[in-house]
């Protein structure tokens, strides 16, 4: 049978070569973003109860109500953002299927999409499933900052949507007020949408505030934001999440949504809506996975690696240059058979295949997988670095 592919140069992704190659060799994984160390017991026995007090059907498409209604005042109290839980809340299978919903939802044939790069994996074939351009912009290297002046050089007439990410994956950066000025100025008076994917949200470092589009008044009218309860309470297989936008917007999405998913798992929602009571229980997380971050940086001291800055999310990454030549690809898979650690390189952020020679490591481990890492990342500083 003659098949045309809709994504002819896409294949398996990076996170799904490289785990399974950890699991074959038994190294540690340090390449796919997911914790290793369990989650809330409070939150499983709230799913339990939620479970045994017959919450075991359909909740309705838009998300189960008091659910939305505790993420309206999670959000008024966060952003000063008033959020009506009726119309501008919907609950998604996770961030990605969020991010996916809203591009299909308005994008149209030849529409341009502001990326910029190194870009999660999801949202170029994102944005050609729906016919419509990627717009290719580099963060600027090494320390991935938006050069808002390229920005503008490839704003057009047909510039759609521009797609935010922080804190930032793969890179750890986040946006700081010079780029919600630069941003605002660049939409001002256009036809131009905003996706802003914010599932890292609570995972911010150094007492940096989250800016959220959410905080913007006149940003957040033309924006979808997308969130994970998965990355903020360490569930990552739930794949639960949600996108907050203009009543308007919206409507459009969930006109995608509900033929697509339509809805959710109920018992996890109920639980969560009971568990959102906890402030605690997302505020403390930006200093619980900083303590991650700077011990894991501490270890990786031991190592050849040269770390690059981490304002947030789960990831910090680092240059191998002063350790090999090789292509990254090349590298990571030899540093999971010959070491026995994973990671993942990050060319396979950009399109062109970009390769600065820098690795993504996931610190969201417990203390003694991080350990175990920097001890065998340690070997090469004594065997291979020049």
């Amino acid at each position: 049978m003659e098949l045309h592919s809709k994504l002819p140069d896409t294949g398996t992704t990076i996170f799904t070569v490289m785990s399974a190659l950890a699991t074959e060799l038994k190294a540690i994984n340090l390449g796919q973003g997911f914790p290793d160390y369990p989650m809330s017991e409070e939150l499983i026995s709230l799913v339990d109860s939620s479970m045994k007090e017959g919450f075991n059907q359909y909740v309705p498409m838009q998300g189960y109500f008091p659910l939305r209604e505790a993420i309206s005042k999670k959000i008024d109290s966060l952003y000063h953002a008033d959020i009506n839980p009726d119309s501008q809340i919907t609950i998604t299978p996770g961030g990605t299927y969020a991010i996916y919903t809203a591009l299909t939802a308005v994008l149209e044939p030849n529409d341009e999409v502001i990326i910029f790069e190194p870009a999660y994996d999801s949202y170029i074939p994102n944005v050609i499933i729906n016919k419509a351009k990627p717009v290719l912009i580099p963060l600027s290297f090494p320390d991935y900052k938006i050069d808002w002046d390229l920005v503008r050089r490839n704003i057009s007439e047909r510039t759609r949507m521009i797609m935010l990410n922080s804190p930032h994956n793969p890179t750890g950066t986040v946006l700081d007020e010079a780029d919600i000025d630069q941003l605002r100025q660049i939409v001002r008076g256009t036809r131009i949408l905003i996706l802003s994917d914010e599932v890292y949200e609570h995972l911010v470092f150094d007492g940096k505030p989250h800016l959220s589009m959410l905080r913007y008044p006149d940003l957040f009218a033309r924006s979808f934001v997308c969130f994970s309860f998965g990355k903020t309470y360490h569930c990552t297989g739930w794949k639960l999440g949600y996108c907050i936008s203009h009543p308007t917007l919206m409507s459009e999405f969930r006109k995608v949504h509900q033929f697509n998913c339509f809805s959710c798992h109920s018992p996890s929602q109920v639980a969560l809506s009971r568990f959102l009571r906890n402030e605690q229980a997302y505020l403390s997380l930006g200093k619980f996975m900083q303590e991650k971050r700077d011990y894991f940086q501490e270890l990786m001291s031991s190592t050849p690696f040269v770390p690059l800055k981490s304002q947030g999310s789960y990831f910090q990454v680092y240059r191998y240059d002063k350790i090999s030549s090789e292509p990254d690809t090349e590298f990571v898979m030899r540093l999971t058979r010959e070491y026995g650690v994973a990671a993942i390189p990050l060319s396979v952020f950009y399109k062109s295949g970009t390769d600065n020679k820098v690795i993504r490591f996931c610190f969201a481990k417990k203390k003694e997988t991080l350990e175990k890492a920097a001890e065998r990342l340690s070997r090469m500083s004594r065997k291979e670095a020049r």
